[in-house]
């Protein structure tokens, strides 16, 4: 794959995939690999949602792609769409998407967010296969999307964390899990990358929850007088509720180690919740383990940020890209869909101005030299 159009315009991003192996090599290709996403990157920006939507984009717009590639023989149906990515090897495409986002990005990511959605109309009932669920790795300060791999359901995300982790190049990050990834594995994995984690603590690692949360409080009860700790409390006000949320680090975890030996543990965390709304209060108490030595100060927003894979990304793709209707089920089809929508997430996250990501996709459709510089610049 070339990244110069026909007429001259590069297109940023056909280099990184001109390595991705095509399943049609057996027979004579019409439509060659790179004009088939070319297609369909710029028509999911447009605002298509499925293999017809995207199939009526390339007949209506044809001499706008014919911009950056010759498409001699038109665009593919739907159908031809579909078989193309059901056969295109999920995990090649998504290693081609890392060494795209680590081309885009430049700079490394600080804080990296890794959490699974699943993606729900994306099951075949009479093919006895269930939803698939996504597992992504996302920048928290560029709110970009890293790298994603294709789970079976939620359960196996044990598995696929560290095949990500593995893609990814996160070297002087700190990568943030919620509990499920709270394993010893995933924790090896990190430090041998050369980077740090943050993970949640819950009852799945045994005993290891119940003796953090036994000595905190009985610490806190006695005013933590046999080790040492920092504290920092934030206070946040919106639409009549307050929030104070109070940090406490738990520098000296040597006790802890001498039970449990955990991979580079260096500190615990506990981040104490009230939420008052009118004269309701609701109180809530979280632990974390850390292989970081900072100060609550610094331990509080790294652990707010993790939730931005939620409100910044799983919520952006179900409600700016629909992903929870998508009805791509098809073998990888549902997977290489993702992937596409996180390249059009990318892209769109990156464009310039201060309009919303729904008003940039709509912008996408109405204006073509816009469309166009998402692709080029």
């Amino acid at each position: 794959m070339d990244a110069t159009g026909a007429l001259g315009e590069t297109i940023v991003f056909l280099d990184h995939f001109r390595a991705l192996p095509d399943p049609r090599q057996r027979g004579k290709v019409i439509y060659p690999l790179d004009e088939v996403l070319l297609l369909c990157l710029l028509a999911v920006l447009a605002g298509a949602e499925s293999f017809v939507e995207i199939a009526r984009f390339g007949t209506k717009k044809l001499a706008f792609l014919q911009r950056f590639r010759a498409f001699a023989h038109g665009t593919p149906s739907h159908d031809q769409l579909g078989d193309i990515f059901a056969t295109l090897v999920a995990e090649h495409f998504q290693r081609c998407f890392v060494a795209w986002v680590a081309a885009l990005t430049g700079a490394p990511a600080e804080v990296i967010a890794i959490d699974g959605k699943t993606v729900r109309r994306s099951h075949h009932k009479s093919a006895g296969k269930g939803a698939i669920h996504m597992v992504s790795a996302f920048a928290a300060r560029q709110r970009l999307v890293l790298g994603q791999v294709q789970v079976a359901a939620k359960a196996n995300e044990i598995v696929a964390i560290p095949k990500l982790l593995e893609m990814l190049s996160i070297e002087g990050a700190i990568v943030t899990i919620d509990a499920m990834g709270c394993q010893r594995g995933i924790a090896t994995a990190i430090l041998a990358k050369k980077a740090d984690y943050l993970l949640a603590l819950k009852g799945n690692q045994g005993s290891l929850r119940e003796d953090v949360e036994l000595f905190v409080i009985e610490q806190k009860e006695r005013g933590f007088p046999d080790t040492t700790i920092s504290r920092h409390q934030t206070v946040d006000g919106d639409h009549g509720r307050i929030e104070t949320r109070t940090t406490t680090v738990i520098h000296d975890v040597a006790w802890l180690q001498e039970r449990h030996n955990w991979p580079g543990l260096n500190s615990v965390v506990m981040v104490e919740s009230r939420r008052d709304i009118g004269d309701k209060s609701e109180v809530e108490t979280r632990f974390y383990i850390a292989s970081l030595v900072l100060l609550a100060a610094q331990l509080g927003p790294i652990i707010r940020s993790h939730w931005a894979v939620e409100n910044s990304l799983h919520w952006v793709m179900d409600m700016i890209f629909r992903d929870d209707e998508c009805r791509i089920r098809t073998e990888h089809a549902p997977a290489n869909f993702t992937t596409i929508k996180h390249m059009a997430h990318n892209l769109l996250r990156r464009a310039p101005g201060k309009d919303s990501l729904r008003i940039r996709r709509k912008l996408a459709a109405w204006d073509d030299d816009f469309l166009a510089s998402l692709i080029t610049s």
